[in-house]
């Protein structure tokens, strides 16, 4: 982890040599000399990582190298800092007459470098070359036996088969059926368990290894642990005598076979018969290119099974096979599993006593998050507590019971240990945005694209990592999606795509590792109030230098109040789940070197942002959120920093002047206000000619254009870069120049257009045709059919998956049919009189891909067809004050993959029809008893 935060020095220090090179004559040769020193570090702190749990004196090494590095950090941000108040506060003539006068703080920093020089030294001299620790002698015994011994601990083996076991079945089945399938002929049929650890991958394999129909069905099976460290001539040996049951003179050859010869004898002993082979726990590709040569193609149906934490290692083995995905636990399953373990031979008392060990017992299940093995590590301790005291004391720290428990037949380490696995076999660069994760609250809906952002202003993703049409939010997604690969971060909510993720969350037990491993590092810190019950509604901060750069408040209160001084805070983020609250933050100067502010506010009438805040320099995410209006000052143009904005307010208007432009590193501008239940957009004037500060720009979202004039039309050419934008228009004609920059710059997924006046109509909007990548529209506004068109959505190109049409004033029955025809479209929102047809028919085979249809207000439809084989695989139905519509169409019961349908303020007569009233099924009830969950929410009365 401390190679992250090398990096990050490195980073400012060759942003200074590059950006303020005319400061440093005097102390350019100091300042280079540590980024080499750092470089030196880094390589270092990379080779010798997966050492980092085991020797305790290489601990104390990397502490003093990452302390060092935030000192390096300081002094390069506190000097970039001064030369950036040295810009703003002097002209031209007093600048470049100080480049010849050395002021103080050009002196200050040659010290300070010098200084940090000094301690590198003494380290080197304990450390020769930065070597990674010598594995053999005395003193190194915690590193060449820990290892060894972890692996002996962890090992598996194919017949100690777990006897309580829940919820297998239905996977058990589906693990068999592909090991039996009898594939065409082809070698190396890989089929892959994947999870993340203790969620059960090597219980399920056993499950399956010892099965009869197994058995009978392959002429060999052979099982081999495979393990973070791979050892190939072991698995091989192992392997051969278990294929061949070898005599003793046998064995005595095979003992002695080099590894070439060892994978020759094994690929011959296997050439002709059905095989099964098994690698348990298999953690990387490079493994299984090494083993696969000593595995032939065999018999027609010969397998090989893996269990693996990585998504990767399984897709990459066999790009045929999906790999099968074990899920946590439900809550019932997670209780019976925890009954078989805290109660063996049912021995569990009647009566209130026992509702009381249940009652506990299930509050401490529920923390387990669905986990096997933190469940079975929780039952197997509260097994040996009979007083309902003792399991009241295991229920107050969780946590910290399961973290330090281990099985009773030792199979496993301790939950923690089980869960670091994965954390220490992360590369060097996805640990610091994996232990970031730790910063949100439990339990949190985590936002894809806010993680991201926030990685970035942190310097988890730097600008050196673009190339070509990668960007810095391309590898952070990258990054993300190599988390979840390794089963590190869940998927919470897909996104409008269904492949991608909009959320993801983080399981306790693993943040709870994040949070410990960060405390480790010095990397972050999370405050919040006790969990004990108090009738005081306020939490008060008191910062101070000793506290960690990074830091996240979780208050749980109304109000919250900052005081102290913490002149090296890096990043100050507050979150609250209950609602808004108020916050009194004193001094934003006491925050000079922050780089990310994330606040949330409930100020009733308004939030009027300090001035001071203009004084960031460093900062490079500002976000928002109140409940009220937020009037962002004149000084928010000073941020030169500033890379994301996020304003949100919930109950009023945004207010900034004309200065957000001037900031040619900004990329993310997000203003969502609300005024009335409407989004208008924040008013923004847009300045003259081409600026820079635009060809940067990839969200801009959501701005009111109220006169566009011939002047800025260059400005608004410039977005050649926008992937996400939403703009609300006073006027039409203001629309076209918008279309003009969107098709330019061909890298636009998510449009979002609004006419306030509802006089005003849509120009033609065939350009957007030409938009190949987009996939997300948003149209508010009158569409008309233009003469030369025969549709009027003729311009909807085929790549969009997300579709919104309000006020559209459709009238004619053609519009379904282009949109019937969208080979892609997934969700079809159709708003407030989008549609004003009186009748509706969605066609045999078309919306091929819809799995969402949305029909609000639609007040003029009387009749809704749907023919067999329209919408095959529509999930999710949602009918909202349709209030003309008598009945549903008969064709719903065709509709065999929907899962759930919701009629909102739908007429009386028309629920009625669906219902069964007193055991008396409606006239429609037929149509509809196939949905799972039918929702009703409100009527109207005929």
């Amino acid at each position: 982890m401390a190679d992250g935060i090398v990096s990050l020095a490195i980073e400012r220090i060759s942003d200074l040599l590059i950006h303020e090179a005319v400061f440093l004559s005097g102390v350019r040769e100091e300042v280079e000399l540590l980024q080499a020193e750092l470089k030196r570090m880094k390589c270092f702190l990379e080779d010798a990582s997966h050492w980092q749990e085991q020797d305790k004196r290489f601990l104390n090494r990397v502490a003093e190298i990452r302390d060092l590095a935030y000192d390096a950090e300081d002094v390069i941000d506190s000097f970039i800092l001064k030369v950036a108040h040295q810009e703003g506060s002097q002209g031209f003539i007093k600048r470049f007459t100080s480049i010849f006068t050395k002021p103080f703080h050009l002196h200050k920093i040659g010290e300070q470098v010098k200084g940090i020089q000094t301690k590198l030294e003494g380290i080197s001299k304990s450390l020769p070359a930065y070597e990674i620790p010598s594995t053999e002698g005395e003193g190194s015994s915690s590193i060449s036996w820990i290892q060894p011994q972890q692996r002996l601990i962890r090992r598996t083996y194919s017949h100690d088969v777990e006897e309580d076991v829940v919820s297998l079945d239905g996977v058990t089945k589906n693990v068999l059926a592909q090991l039996m399938k009898e594939e065409e002929d082809r070698r190396h049929v890989v089929v892959s368990i994947v999870g993340m650890g203790g969620i059960g991958k090597t219980t399920l394999a056993k499950k399956v290894y010892n099965h009869i129909a197994i058995k009978q069905h392959f002429d060999c099976l052979a099982w081999a642990f495979i393990s973070q460290e791979c050892q190939m001539r072991e698995v091989l040996h192992d392997f051969l005598i278990k294929v061949f049951s070898p005599s003793n003179e046998e064995r005595k050859k095979i003992d002695k076979m080099r590894e070439d010869e060892l994978v020759k004898t094994l690929f011959n002993a296997l050439g002709e018969k059905r095989f099964l082979i098994v690698l348990d726990d298999i953690w990387r590709s490079e493994d299984w290119n090494s083993l696969k040569p000593a595995f032939p193609q065999g018999r027609r149906g010969s397998k090989i099974l893996f269990t693996t934490r990585n998504k990767d290692v399984a897709s990459l083995a066999d790009i045929h096979n999906t790999p099968i995905e074990l899920p946590l636990l439900s809550d019932d399953d997670s209780w019976k599993l925890f009954c078989k373990k805290a109660f063996p031979r049912n021995k569990l008392e009647s009566g209130a006593r026992s509702r009381e060990f249940e009652k506990l017992g299930r509050k401490m299940v529920k923390k387990s998050g669905g986990l096997p093995l933190a469940i079975v590590a929780l039952g197997g301790l509260l097994a040996t507590k009979s007083s309902l005291a003792q399991w009241e004391m295991v229920q107050r720290n969780i946590h910290g019971y399961l973290n330090k428990v281990q099985q009773q037949d030792h199979q496993y380490g301790a939950v923690k240990g089980i869960l670091a696995l994965s954390y220490n076999d992360l590369p060097y660069h996805l640990k610091p945005c994996f232990l970031y994760l730790g910063h949100y609250p439990e339990d949190w809906e985590i936002p894809k694209r806010e993680l991201i952002q926030l990685w970035i202003a942190e310097g988890f993703i730097s600008l050196s990592m673009e190339s070509g049409e990668m960007l810095m939010e391309d590898v952070a997604e990258q990054f993300l999606e190599e988390l979840m690969d390794r089963c590190l971060v869940q998927v919470g909510k897909r996104d409008y795509t269904g492949v991608g993720a909009k959320t993801c969350r983080l399981h306790d037990l693993l943040r709870d590792l994040c949070i410990e491993k960060a405390q480790e590092e010095k990397f972050l810190e999370i405050i919040q109030p006790p969990s004990v019950e108090n009738f005081d509604d306020s939490l008060d901060v008191t910062l101070s230098k000793s506290m960690q750069r990074k830091i996240a408040i979780h208050p749980n209160k109304r109000y919250a109040s900052l005081k102290g001084k913490h002149p090296n805070l890096r990043s100050l983020l507050l979150f609250q789940s209950k609602s808004l609250i108020e916050i009194y933050i004193p001094k934003c100067k006491n925050f000079k070197l922050l780089r990310v502010l994330k606040l949330v506010a409930r100020n009733g009438y308004e939030w009027q942002v300090s001035s001071e805040i203009g004084n960031m320099h460093h900062l490079r995410y500002l976000g928002l959120i109140c409940g009220g209006e937020i009037i962002l000052p004149p000084s928010i143009g000073k941020l030169k920093s500033l890379h994301t904005l996020h304003a949100q307010c919930f109950h009023g208007s945004i207010r900034i002047l004309n200065v957000l432009f001037k900031l040619e590193h900004l990329r993310h501008i997000f203003l969502f206000d609300r005024v009335k239940d409407f989004t208008l957009g924040s008013k923004i004037c847009l300045p003259v000619g081409d600026v820079k500060c635009f060809r940067n720009i990839e969200t801009l979202k959501y701005i009111r254009i109220e006169n566009l004039f011939e002047s800025n039309i260059n400005t608004v050419l410039s977005l050649i870069n926008v992937r996400s934008l939403g703009v609300s228009f006073e006027r039409s004609k203001d629309v076209e120049p918008i279309l003009k920059a969107v098709v330019q710059s061909n890298r636009l997924h998510s449009l979002y257009m609004k006419l306030l006046e509802r006089s005003e109509s849509y120009p033609d909007l065939e350009p957007l045709s030409q938009c190949h990548h987009l996939s997300k529209l948003f149209l508010q506004g009158r569409i008309q059919r233009r003469h030369d068109h025969h549709h009027a959505l003729k311009f909807v190109p085929a790549s969009i998956v997300e579709l919104t049409l309000k006020d559209s004033r459709l009238s004619l029955q053609d519009s379904m049919v282009v949109l019937e025809k969208l080979p892609h479209l997934r969700i079809l929102r159709l708003w407030w009189n989008s549609y004003r047809g009186s009748k509706l028919k969605c066609s045999a085979n078309g919306f091929p891909q819809l799995h969402s249809l949305e029909m609000r207000w639609l007040t003029g439809l009387l009749e809704w067809e749907i023919e067999e084989g329209a919408m095959p695989i529509l999930q999710s139905l949602h009918l909202c004050a349709v209030d003309k519509l008598k009945k549903l169409s008969e064709g719903l019961r065709h509709l065999t993959a929907l899962q759930e349908m919701k009629l909102e303020l739908m007429k009386k007569s028309l629920v009625e029809r669906i219902q069964l009233i007193d055991g008396r099924e409606g006239d429609d009830f037929c149509i509809v008893s196939h949905i799972p969950s039918i929702q009703i929410i409100g009527t109207q009365e005929d």
